[in-house]
């Protein structure tokens, strides 16, 4: 975990709050320089379930991390601050990752070196559930050693799937 003393840990310190008071997670903090200024980069998620975080949603905790950056100062000299949502090239570390990847086309790399392909349909504490074209897996999540979210053109609709 970064310390306090780095300048991340000061903006995490500050942040953290506002980001869980607007009901979300505080994924990641990252400054670095850019010339004269600094740029700091927030990464905030929903806690749970499926989906992203709107637009709305990110503006509004954009606007008060923006707030409190100001108030508490912890970012010497002029900066840029981004704030945004974990991409699909997130990996999949963390039970929370894998219940906010239901629906979607998953590679998981396993602890006996094998990989599965598939669509999470199931995540919790107990089981990591695909349907693959080989039909359903049922994995332990201590058998997955990582996981990824495969990009899809398309994603088929409720409809879709069943017609």
């Amino acid at each position: 975990m970064v310390g306090a003393s780095s300048p991340a840990g000061a903006v995490r310190e500050v942040v953290e709050p506002v980001v869980t008071a607007a009901g979300l997670v505080l994924e990641d903090v990252h400054v670095s320089a850019a010339g004269r200024r600094s740029v700091v980069r927030v990464v905030v998620d929903l806690a749970d379930g499926v989906g992203g975080i709107d637009a709305d949603t990110l503006g509004d905790v954009s606007r008060d991390i923006s707030v409190a950056l100001d108030a508490k100062d912890p970012v010497k000299g002029a900066y840029t601050l981004e704030v945004s949502s974990p991409g699909t090239d997130r990996p999949l570390t963390e039970p929370r990752h894998f219940r906010r990847a239901r629906t979607r086309l998953v590679r998981l790399t396993l602890r006996d070196g094998g990989t599965v392909q598939g669509r999470l349909t199931a995540a919790d504490d107990d089981a990591l559930v695909l349907e693959t074209g080989d039909g359903e897996v049922r994995l332990a999540p201590a058998d997955v050693v990582r996981g990824t979210v495969e990009v899809e053109l398309s994603h088929p609709t409720d409809e879709e799937e069943g017609a």
